[in-house]
């Protein structure tokens, strides 16, 4: 068979009869259970690649048993890069040690630091930024109030700026709050899909799928309804701290 990179994958036959078996190659696809599903993403879009580059993980988890009361593990954050015609755009960069971050980066994408044009935080907690010093060259956005919380710790060398309704006019900035006030995801359409990358908004897959919050969350129900809101505009979701999954 002829080689064929995975960049170039999803775009051939093979691709997508692959997609076509999770239902996912037309625009009105069906689920298991046989019902359509209407893809709700644009096929036009300007953006062209996206990766997760790390997949988080929960410093506790109740759906594993685990008590709620003390940290288990180290917490790490799940990593999105969003590749368009001209620009890169990593969400939640979660590694502390540049080194790591950079690496981990060339290991996924093949990118470096100095591609990365946006570094974009979804909340101020300190595992979804603590990787931003990796990134000096790029702008650093947040919401109003996750940009104002980070910037008055200082503790980077520069500021977290406000991000406006969208990013490169092609990625939209949706605020998901309930988990903290400034809670915000990037939704973005690629192939006819919707992708929504959530940070905390949504958790893990486990929690989605009972619509449950985190324990830390400081309205759970006020976070609820991001999650409702988020599954009324998805068709893919990638959460805090799991890796992507299909909103059906």
């Amino acid at each position: 068979m002829k080689e064929i990179k995975r960049r170039n994958f999803i775009g051939t036959a093979l691709g997508a009869a692959g997609l076509s078996g999770m239902g996912c190659a037309s625009r009105i696809m069906p689920n298991n259970s046989g019902n359509a599903i209407n893809l709700k993403g644009k096929k036009d879009s300007k953006i062209i690649h996206w990766d997760v580059v790390t997949i988080g993980n929960l410093s506790r988890n109740r759906y594993w048993g685990e008590s709620v009361e003390k940290a288990l593990r180290p917490v790490i954050c799940t990593t999105t890069i969003i590749t368009g015609t001209n620009f890169h755009v990593i969400v939640d960069p979660s590694l502390a040690d540049a080194k790591a971050m950079a690496e981990e980066l060339k290991r996924r994408t093949g990118l470096t630091p100095d591609d990365i044009d946006v570094a974009f935080v979804t909340h101020e907690h300190g595992d979804h930024h603590c990787g931003l010093p990796a990134f000096p060259k790029a702008r650093w956005l947040a919401s109003v109030q996750a940009a104002t919380a980070i910037n008055k710790a200082a503790k980077y060398q520069k500021n977290v700026e406000v991000a406006g309704t969208t990013i490169f006019d092609v990625i939209d900035v949706v605020f998901t709050p309930g988990h903290t006030p400034g809670t915000a995801g990037l939704r973005f359409d690629y192939r006819g899909l919707s992708i929504f990358v959530a940070g905390d908004a949504v958790t893990t897959k486990d929690f989605w799928d009972e619509g449950q919050t985190y324990y830390n969350a400081l309205d759970p129900q006020e976070a609820k309804q991001s999650m409702k809101k988020i599954a009324s505009i998805s068709n893919i979701v990638v959460p805090g701290h799991d890796n992507f999954f299909l909103c059906i």
